[in-house]
Order: C-alpha cells, then structure tokens, then sequence
C-alpha cells in the first residue's frame, strides 16, 4: 500500500512538471492558456523598434523647444517669436508619437499629465506670472504648464506684435515660458533615459501573461489611451458626447486651433502604427497585436477580428477627412460631425476592449466612468 502511493505520488509530480512545462509558466512566450506565440519578441519589438526611436525622436525636439525658447528670451523679436510658434507646434506634433506609452518612468512621473492636461488653467497661470513665484513640479500645477500653456501663452494674446507687447510689459512671462519648456525637456530626457537604460531590459523580461506582465500591463494602458485620451479627450468631451452639451473650450490646442486636427490624427496614425508594429524607422513590421490576433485565429480557426478592426480604422479615416482642420471651429459650426467621429473611435473601442483583449486573454484592469 505505501509503495502504491508513493509511485502515485512520483506521478503526480511528474505530470505536474510536464503541464507545467508545456505551459511555460510566467517567464516566456508560452502563455495566455498554453498559446506559443513569442511575447518575448514582441515586447523586443515594441521597445526597440517603436517606444525608444519615439522617445529619442520626440526629446530631439523638446531639446530644440527648449534652446528656441531661451534664444527668444536672450532676443525677444518678431522673427524669434515666429521661430518659437513653429516650434511649439512641431514638438506638440511629435508628442502624439509618444503619449500612448504611459509606462514606466512615464506612469511614475505623472508624465502625460505634466505634458498635457488641458483645458489649461489660465487664471492660475496669470497669477503665478504676476507673483513671479511657482513650482511646477507640483501635480496640483498639471494644468497650467506643457503644451496647453504654451498653447495659451504664445496665442491668447493676438498677432505676434500684440503678444511682444505682453510680454515687454512683464519680462515673466517670458521667464514663465523659459520654465515650462525646460520642464518638457527634462521630463522628456528622463523618460528617454529610462528606456535607454535599464528599463528597457526589465520591460522586454517580463513576459509572464499575468496581469503584472509587460504584455497584459501595457496593453491595458493601450486601450485605455485610445478610450480615455484619443476618443474622449481628443473628440468627446469638447463634442460634449457625454454631457449633450458642447464644449468647444475643451479642444486641444485650444489658442492655436489650426492644428488641433492634425494633433489628433498624428495620434490616431501612431496608434495604428503601433497596434500593426510598425517599426518607426522603417523595416519590415515587427510582432505587435495584429500578429498576434492572427497567430490566435489561425490557432482556433475564430472569426476574423483583424479585418474588424481594420474596417474600423477605415471608417473613422474615413469619418475624420471630414472634420475642419480646426475642431473648436468644428464644434461651434456643425458638431454633429464631432458627434460622429466620436461614435467611429467608439465602436472601435468595443472591438479593443472587448473582442482583441478576449481573444489575447487579457483582463481589463481599468475603469471606466464614462457610462459606455
């Protein structure tokens, strides 16, 4: 009898190690329910070939937003002025590239919120200028720095020669200006350097499909992103999707306005890029979630979602080449155009949320306010 349950026991174990095997447990590709796609790679490939070029790219330019900046500020001219506008816009452009990636050194520093939270407070930011005190470091202090303040600061106050005459009056708000740029620089650097240096390496290892694994970890940020920030954000709240009332006020690059489209179309095609994995530097696309939703259907013969989704990005392509290049202008002429690029982002959201995070085995660990 003992010698019988010793050799159940020896057999047990041993099953156990083989299904233990056979599933690959939470360190390598072999997860989500025994699948063999290689998550190892494609974390590789999002790291390498799409999150760090981005990164480097876009602190290129807020190094450039920066030393534009301080020039101006040694020789406060028109032509100077002019050159920091072009600026501004060009680094705000290049800052949709990078905004999905809420993750690592970016999460811990409230990243996207110091860069981009807006409508920008702008009483509070006339009021720091006039006492010449602040410190933007503050999370308290989101809105009334990045993008949306210099949105703010270099278009509120009317043609170039007005705005000069702004800031002849008070030399703070140039200082103010001087700040908030070197803010976005350094924050950006830090990020940049993380990635660059040992974070990368601890992104790329963690394959493990748990819910603390790069792949479910990201993903859920992903998604969130497209919903939260590129639906919402970009076209919902300012279409007043959830509220029945418009508001204009709430559109990206408020001040500026003419760029507020493409901001939300160089989101919308980096997001694209990156669910398809392209590389940013061109190349032969690399695993992402595309691949792996085919290497899923072809595994249990399902129903096509990538052609879903593809259809879908279409259609809101499609929708959005109707929208005025400027989307306050939108909002106040004909909102119903907003109202229906938002319902196209929304039914692609169902098809991310739902159907390609089912498929991928991935929980949803966010939540949603929104009541959809």
């Amino acid at each position: 009898m003992i010698k019988i349950s010793k050799f159940l026991l020896i057999a047990t174990l041993l099953f156990a190690a083989a299904c233990s095997t056979e599933d690959g447990g939470d360190n390598g590709g072999d997860s989500n329910g025994g699948d063999n796609f290689d998550r190892g790679e494609m974390l590789a490939n999002w790291a390498d070939n799409i999150i760090v070029p981005s990164f480097v790219a876009f602190q290129e330019e807020t190094q450039k937003l920066e030393d534009i900046t301080k020039a101006f500020a040694e020789n406060p001219g028109a032509a100077e002025l002019n050159v920091l506008k072009t600026q501004y816009k060009v680094a705000y452009q290049e800052f949709q590239t990078v905004e999905m990636f809420q993750i690592g050194k970016a999460e811990e520093l409230n990243y996207r919120s110091f860069l981009n939270t807006y409508p920008t407070k702008t009483e509070n930011i006339e009021s720091k200028i006039a006492s010449g005190s602040y410190n933007l470091e503050l999370p308290s202090n989101f809105a009334e720095q990045g993008f949306p303040a210099l949105d703010y600061l270099l278009y509120s106050y009317g043609s170039t020669e007005e705005t000069l005459e702004v800031f002849a009056a008070n030399p703070e708000y140039i200082n103010y200006i001087v700040a908030v740029t070197e803010r976005i620089n350094a924050l950006t650097t830090e990020v940049t350097a993380s990635w660059e240096g040992d974070y990368r390496d601890t992104f790329v290892n963690n394959t493990s499909s748990s819910s603390t694994g790069s792949v479910d970890r990201f993903t859920n940020d992903y998604v969130m992103y497209f919903e939260k920030i590129l639906r919402s954000g970009k076209i919902g709240y300012p279409a007043g999707a959830f509220t029945g009332s418009p508001s204009p006020t709430n559109v990206e690059a408020l001040y500026a306005g003419d760029i507020s489209k493409n901001l939300y179309l160089q989101a919308l095609d980096s997001f694209e890029d990156f669910y398809y994995g392209v590389k940013v530097n061109g190349g032969e696309n690399g695993l992402s979630y595309y691949q792996y939703l085919k290497y899923m259907q072809d595994a249990t013969s399902s129903e096509s979602i990538t052609a879903s989704i593809a259809d879908q990005f279409s259609a809101i392509r499609a929708q959005s080449s109707e929208l005025d290049s400027n989307l306050k202008s939108q909002v106040e002429t004909d909102n119903s155009k907003m109202l229906a690029a938002f319902d196209e982002l929304q039914k692609e959201v169902v098809l991310l949320k739902v159907d390609m995070m089912q498929a991928l085995s991935i929980s949803v660990d966010y939540v949603d306010s929104d009541g959809d």
